[in-house]
């Protein structure tokens, strides 16, 4: 520390010396006040400026929050509760559809199984029988099958066939214009 000596003269003509009065504590934290902002000044800073606008949001916000409830009156709250029963009743409504549906689908799913059952037993008793059965006819058309069996068949001999009937395409008789012909021997004559 460093003492700086001051001088006062009297009119009397006495030379009188004091020191500056020192607090040894306001010295000590001002130097570390001086050295914490010269190391981080620019941090302390950007801290500071963030914590004010962290308080101000959180004024906005609760300021707001406030305001919204005191807002809310008994109309409003009749107007969800109107809304909630809607919606409510949507979702009835959509149930019992869902419901009907289900049901539909379930009588449709056992009439399926009773016509495969009854289709099974239908193959059994014609196995049975010594008859042959196709399953992938369908019960409709084995039944108009079975009634148009009884009319009388036109016989299939009215079609043209495809070739004659001596025609063998080992023997190259063919007379067409695909045939094999082989390439000329010897050297090729060009110039």
């Amino acid at each position: 520390m460093e003492m700086d000596d001051v001088e006062i003269t009297d009119e009397g003509g006495y030379h009188v010396e004091k020191e500056p009065p020192k607090n040894q504590d306001l010295t000590s934290l001002s130097l570390t006040a001086g050295e914490l902002l010269s190391q981080y000044g620019w941090y302390l800073l950007l801290v500071s400026v963030l914590a004010y606008l962290l308080i101000q949001y959180l004024s906005k916000k609760i300021s707001r929050q406030s305001s919204q409830s005191s807002s809310a009156t008994p109309q409003d709250s009749a107007f969800v509760v109107k809304r909630q029963e809607a919606m409510e009743a949507a979702r009835r409504k959509m149930q019992v559809e869902l419901d009907a549906k289900a049901v539909l689908f379930k009588e449709k799913q056992k009439q399926q199984e009773e016509e495969k059952r009854r289709q099974k037993i239908e193959i059994w008793d014609s196995m049975t029988q010594g008859k042959s059965y196709k399953g992938d006819k369908k019960p409709s058309q084995t039944t108009e099958e079975a009634s148009s069996s009884t009319t009388a068949q036109k016989p299939t001999t009215d079609k043209k066939p495809l070739r004659s009937a001596d025609y063998n395409p080992l023997s190259g008789g063919a007379g067409g214009s695909c045939t094999f012909r082989p390439g000329r021997r010897g050297p090729s004559s060009g110039g």
